[in-house]
């Protein structure tokens, strides 16, 4: 599936699933996706997401979310947005009609140089900006 030479970029439902045990085959995939990338990436903004879902759904202690924080940290490489990406993001959004949310995402992934997004939530398959490939690693 993975070539060594790929970096990948992590939507956030990437590491939910890492962490909840609602759906154990998802979780098992997106551990094997993590365990089989030389190169990690994520935003800021995927932590936000990650936060906000886990303080609903999973974490329900502080101490077991600044656990999680301080693994994922630890196992890629955070990439902050700025306003480059914001622009980056809107011209995305108009030209392939994705959510501003999804466009940030696929906008720190180019910013990253990732030829791979890990996402459940967009196409799979489609090639972004001729170097993007979206894969969805539950297909």
């Amino acid at each position: 599936m993975k070539q060594m030479k790929d970096s990948v970029f992590l939507d956030s439902n990437i590491l939910i699933y890492c962490y909840s045990n609602s759906e154990l085959e998802k979780q098992q995939r997106a551990f094997q996706v993590i365990d089989n990338s030389l190169l990690l990436y994520i935003s800021t903004q995927v932590l936000q997401e990650f936060c906000n879902v886990a303080h609903k759904r999973f974490l329900s202690q502080i101490v077991d979310l600044e656990k999680a924080l301080t693994e994922i940290e630890g196992l890629v490489s955070i990439h902050d947005n700025t306003i480059n990406t914001v622009r980056k993001a809107n011209h995305l959004k108009f030209k392939y009609n994705y959510s501003f949310f999804d466009s940030l995402i696929l906008a720190a992934a180019f910013e990253c140089g990732c030829n791979i997004l890990y996402s459940e939530d967009m196409q799979h398959g489609q090639i972004i900006e001729n170097s993007l490939r979206i894969v969805n690693p539950f297909k």
